[in-house]
């Protein structure tokens, strides 16, 4: 296994590189979406409307903060379970998205979604949301704020540890 300090801005030239159980340390750009939120933003796909952040190159944590402590960037910021928005992913990834962020495994579809767009799915640990919130050095909520800690935020990282979960090659740390 590989270690690799990757900026998300740069995942697509790093992706084919990556293989499942690759530890990496993530910064840069990051938006938070979970179900709400994904269901906001097929909507608003349906209806050809702009989306809250450009999705091409993009990556998505599946995370829903906890309310940010005074003095604090961001509460508890831990992922959910992936799976929970494997009826999206797909479509995202065919637009553009290059990564996701979660726990947990993945269905089929997603997984050769992601080979097809040669993305990659990152694993963060559950129940590590108060470390993870060390990493986040900003946070700004972008869309959807009647949605609670499941609006979209922008997330600014650094050095935030996760595990390639599913590779761009077919690789899978679930199989």
């Amino acid at each position: 296994m590989a270690e690799f300090n990757i900026n998300i801005s740069e995942i697509k030239n790093y992706a084919e590189q990556l293989s499942a159980g690759d530890r990496v340390l993530l910064s840069g750009t990051v938006y938070t979406s979970r179900d709400a939120a994904h269901k906001r933003i097929f909507e608003l796909l349906d209806k050809g409307e702009s989306l809250p952040f450009d999705l091409n190159g993009a990556c998505i944590y599946f995370a829903g903060p906890t309310p940010t402590p005074a003095g604090m960037v961001i509460g508890s910021c831990g992922p959910t379970t992936s799976g929970r928005m494997d009826v999206y992913s797909p479509r995202l990834l065919d637009l553009g998205l290059a990564a996701m962020i979660g726990k947990g495994q993945r269905n089929e579809a997603v997984c050769q979604a992601i080979v097809r767009n040669k993305a990659v799915y990152f694993c963060a640990v559950g129940g590590a949301g108060a470390l993870y919130a060390k990493q986040i050095k900003a946070c700004e909520e972008i869309a959807f704020k009647d949605l609670g800690c499941e609006s979209v935020k922008r997330l600014e990282l650094e050095d935030f540890p996760v595990v390639v979960g599913i590779d761009a090659k077919g690789g899978n740390l679930f199989k």
